[in-house]
């Protein structure tokens, strides 16, 4: 089964979309540009999706949702906004089909809308519409509202996961009383982001800030968190945005001050979205499948039986489920495969290509000596241990698998990450793929030159650290820190 990936070596973007398929989490839907979630794949999600909502509700967070449809002036309200997504816009135009005289049907030409409705690309403009009427004084803020919706993006080059027309996603909108305390909002969510991304996915990340031309449209400032991709590109894993004033004044959104004074609020927004699933799996999967920190995979532990005879397998499936009631008891989900229409050699290559992290297999010998074989997913070593205590040895192993799995990824990208002084130099080590950290002087002019020279992007610039003074690699003006390039997806 694993033969049937293309080698990483040979074609990442190829084996990527072979895995995405033979692993069974996605596939291309009859509309173009978009996805069939499979189960295994949307199980990743909800596990994600649980962790996150969990996250937000602890930090004060509440859920709603708001229409999927946004009238078209709402978007000429905030003109950077607009700007921003113009390109990407689904639009409405009639509410009716009509059969025609061949059978089909047609647009029914009377049926216009009076105002066109945008399909949502994302909810500044609806949700701050609605929260003109939400937030009357200082009383009704903090206002903490998130919500898990799907959003359309047109896009002309798809990719599973990575970038589909329509996908999944969380958006988190928010209104407070000063720049502070907004600011402050916009911060704890990227480390909330940073968290889950590291101890979660077991994926390392950069934190930091975007340049002025990759900013969030409508955004007075984008933090984001960066990833690096085993090919070398960085992938934008999460971003918060401090949307200062723009959207309340193009909204007339205002509160009454305890000096009864009205205000505008200030507001952040801040999302996460399916494209995590692409993340963790060009983060940590090789030529024989996925690999799947066991925070976030479905099913942590598969047990397969190895037998010839009935019974035998009633024996083993005896044993099989005392280990299984143990390790549930743990809260580590189990699964066990007694299917008999396939042989172990199969369901070896199933879960190997699924990237369960642990997969346990008893057979009759197993049982007399009070064995089990015990197989890592992220290693793919092999031991046999003890029955006695095997719930707390499987849960040990589980957090050293989560840990391994963060540690190499962390590895890569250290070995994948250069300082640079020199044009030459830059150019060199953004074609060998990783961070370069590299002086640059600030002009969106320069940054775009690189871009057009080199194909990579500011991915971000950091917001701590030490400043340090040096000439910007491209134009030798002054500059006073360094920033981190990446060629990027």
């Amino acid at each position: 089964m694993a033969k049937e990936l293309t080698s990483r070596s040979e074609n990442y973007s190829q084996w990527y979309n072979d895995l995405v398929v033979k692993a069974d989490l996605a596939e291309n839907s009859a509309v173009r540009g978009s996805m069939v979630i499979k189960p295994y794949g949307y199980a990743i999600w909800e596990k994600m999706q649980r962790i996150l909502d969990d996250k937000f509700k602890e930090t004060g967070h509440e859920n709603a949702y708001f229409p999927l449809f946004i009238p078209k002036s709402f978007f000429s309200k905030e003109a950077d906004h607009v700007e921003g997504f113009a390109k990407e816009c689904a639009v409405v135009t009639h509410y009716r089909l009509k059969n025609d005289e061949k059978g089909g049907v047609v647009v029914d030409p009377e049926a216009k809308l009076e105002e066109e409705l945008i399909v949502r690309p994302t909810s500044e403009t609806i949700i701050w519409d609605t929260y003109r009427k939400w937030v009357q004084s200082y009383r009704d803020l903090p206002l903490l509202i998130n919500q898990w919706a799907n959003v359309v993006r047109w896009e002309m080059r798809t990719r599973l996961f990575l970038r589909t027309s329509e996908f999944l996603w969380q958006e988190g909108h928010t209104a407070h009383a000063s720049r502070k305390e907004a600011v402050e909002e916009a911060e704890t969510i990227l480390k909330l982001y940073a968290d889950f991304a590291e101890n979660y996915m077991g994926m390392p990340v950069l934190q930091g800030v975007k340049s002025a031309s990759e900013r969030f449209a409508g955004a007075i400032e984008t933090y984001c968190i960066e990833a690096m991709m085993q090919d070398g590109k960085a992938l934008q894993a999460g971003t918060s945005h401090f949307l200062g004033q723009n959207f309340a004044k193009a909204f007339d959104v205002k509160y009454l001050t305890k000096e009864n004074k009205l205000e505008y609020v200030w507001a952040t927004s801040w999302g996460v979205s399916t494209r995590l699933i692409g993340a963790l799996i060009m983060a940590h999967s090789d030529d024989n499948g996925l690999v799947l920190p066991p925070k976030l995979a479905p099913i942590q532990v598969v047990i397969v039986p190895i037998y010839r005879k009935d019974e035998q397998l009633e024996a083993i499936t005896e044993k099989a489920d005392e280990i299984t009631k143990a390790l549930r008891a743990k809260g580590i989900s189990v699964k066990y495969d007694k299917r008999d229409t396939h042989k172990p050699g199969f369901k070896f290559a199933e879960w190997e290509m699924k990237g369960v992290p642990v997969r346990l297999a008893i057979g009759p010998r197993d049982l007399e000596n009070g064995t089990v074989e015990v197989a890592r997913r992220d290693t793919l070593e092999k031991d046999t241990l003890r029955m006695e205590n095997l719930d707390e040895k499987i849960e040990n192993l589980l957090e050293k698998i989560q840990d391994n799995i963060f540690q190499k990824a962390l590895s890569f990208r250290e070995s994948h990450t250069y300082k640079v002084d020199s044009w030459d130099e830059f150019k060199e080590k953004i074609e060998a793929g990783g961070f370069v950290w590299a002086h640059w002087d600030g002009t969106a002019k320069t940054e775009q030159k690189i871009k057009e020279e080199t194909k990579a992007t500011i991915r971000l610039i950091p917001t701590d650290g030490e400043k340090e003074s040096g000439k910007c690699v491209y134009s030798g003006n002054p500059s006073e820190r360094r920033v981190a390039f990446a060629k990027s997806y």
